[in-house]
């Protein structure tokens, strides 16, 4: 059996929704009719087997999907694949970080030219209160592997905060046409922008703020800990208040945080491998949204198959 099975599966249980959707609005008519909008989100499909085992089989019985938005059942309406929704993916790496980072850039640019064909990929560097783009989205792999440079590993570069530079990153998506779309971020994740203090994942204002862009734009976060000067000399606390904040906009957007203790990563390799693995298994669904309210919504994916965990964004900000 191949990957297309496992799209095929999912997408009978799409139309059967949409099918049993469609039925029952036809009851209602005239005025009665509920108002819906479509809403877009990335989803990534394993077995709890896969997950234990970090290896990805060819085929996953994802059997009967449901999305529920408030705790109310939502009508699904697609889930594009790998192959229907080119992949959108923004890499940025924090101007300050450790030396060794320099070590990884091989392996960086060799993980951008061995995405699918049809990717798009944008890199950028975390400096001061801007966000450097040294390669714009572009679908030449090879090009934007041979973006990278070393980093300073000043201080002095370091950003106001990394997530600043995230919404600036994340406004760079609405450019482009629909489909999954992924933010690579290298940091420490420490935001001290409003002090010692304030560094804590509960009390970042540009934390908050970039997780309402990402579920707003449908973008997955996914991030590698590597430390700067400030997390770098075994202060405990500033280093789980940059690692717990790395954390909460990947779990709250539908990525992944990768660290490795609290040290710099030896190799990214691991975190690669898995990493694609993450991406290939991503789908970008979208369904019916039957509340019109504007505020946060949270959402909740599942599926009949106790074997298989669905990684999604938590909720949205609808405006």
């Amino acid at each position: 059996m191949t990957k297309k099975l496992l799209i095929m599966a999912l997408a009978v249980s799409a139309f059967a929704l949409l099918g049993h959707g469609q039925a029952a609005g036809q009851e209602e008519t005239g005025p009665q009719k509920q108002k819906v909008r479509p809403v877009s989100i990335p989803i990534s499909i394993f077995t709890k087997q896969e997950l234990r085992e970090g290896q990805m089989s060819e085929y996953v019985q994802a059997d009967r999907l449901a999305v529920r938005e408030d705790r109310d059942e939502q009508t699904i309406l697609s889930i594009r694949s790998v192959a229907d929704a080119p992949l959108s993916l923004a890499i940025l790496v924090q101007e300050d970080l450790v030396s060794s980072f320099n070590l990884q850039i091989r392996d960086l640019s060799e993980f951008i030219r061995h995405l699918p064909k049809g990717s798009r990929v944008m890199v950028a560097y975390l400096r001061g209160g801007n966000l450097q783009v040294r390669q714009k989205f572009t679908d030449d792999l090879e090009l934007a592997s041979k973006a990278f440079r070393i980093v300073s590993s000043s201080s002095a570069a370091a950003p106001r905060s990394p997530y600043d530079s995230v919404v600036d990153a994340l406004d760079r998506f609405d450019a482009l046409p629909a489909g999954r779309r992924a933010i690579l971020l290298i940091s420490d994740g420490l935001d001290v922008s409003q002090g010692f203090g304030g560094s804590s994942p509960g009390q970042s204002i540009d934390l908050d703020r970039a997780i309402l862009r990402a579920q707003r734009r449908s973008v997955a976060v996914f991030s590698i800990y590597v430390p700067t000067p400030l997390t770098e000399n075994g202060n405990l606390r500033l280093v789980l208040n940059a690692q717990g904040s790395l954390s909460r906009i990947t779990e709250e957007t539908g990525g992944r945080a990768f660290f490795q203790g609290t040290m710099a990563p030896i190799s990214f390799l691991p975190f690669f491998k898995d990493l694609r693995m993450l991406l290939n298994r991503q789908f970008l669904l979208t369904y019916l949204s039957t509340h019109m309210k504007k505020g946060y919504h949270r959402v909740e994916v599942t599926s009949t198959n106790p074997d298989v965990k669905i990684e999604h964004p938590k909720g949205y900000y609808y405006r």
